[in-house]
């Protein structure tokens, strides 16, 4: 018994970030090693493709200018067969971890990285259990970081509803929200 996705040869991959030249360098990356690219900038033009293209595997950038990527990691683990999904982000939280797992990815990789670290991250095949615990507690600015990520999450991306929520005027959220978070 065969399958339309077993006959095809080459991998069928979305790519979704919002950073063109990004965008434009892992596509020609992952290319070279194989892979059918599509790629989008936003959530509206990745529902376009999606009408037209079933992929494999999905690299999802998890802040776009419309929306939240996670909400495309649930559309794409609608899909039968589900795609392995990788959520690459340069905003990586525990909160924004946790949900893209509960959602239906397989793997949660924080910007920078390489083409091989991703492509690794989307391939493996169950828990590292080698994976090394820091050594040092996160820095309160990493704590105040999650904190927000996670009300954030609850309030389902909702701005004003989280800053309600932590008591903070909603400008300033927007500032801190608008900061890469700290490493440690």
């Amino acid at each position: 018994m065969t399958t339309a996705r077993a006959e095809r040869e080459v991998p069928r991959l979305l790519l979704v970030d919002d950073d063109p030249v990004f965008r434009e360098v892992l596509g020609a990356a992952l290319r070279r090693r194989g892979f059918e690219v599509w790629a989008a900038g936003d959530l509206a033009s990745t529902r376009v493709i999606l009408d037209a293209f079933h992929p494999d595997r999905a690299i999802v950038d998890l802040k776009l200018p419309d929306g939240s990527g996670l909400e495309l990691v649930a559309r794409l683990a609608a899909l039968d067969p589900v795609p392995r999904i990788l959520v690459l982000t340069g905003y990586a939280s525990i909160a924004t971890a946790v949900e893209a797992v509960k959602l239906g990815a397989v793997n949660y990789l924080p910007k920078p990285a390489t083409p091989d670290e991703i492509l690794a991250a989307l391939e493996q095949e169950g828990p590292n259990s080698a994976l090394p615990v820091n050594s040092e507690p996160p820095s309160v600015s990493r704590l105040e970081w999650e904190h927000i990520q996670r009300v954030l999450a609850d309030h389902d991306g909702n701005i004003s509803a989280t800053a309600r929520a932590l008591n903070m005027h909603r400008r300033t959220l927007q500032r801190k929200l608008a900061k890469r978070p700290v490493r440690r």
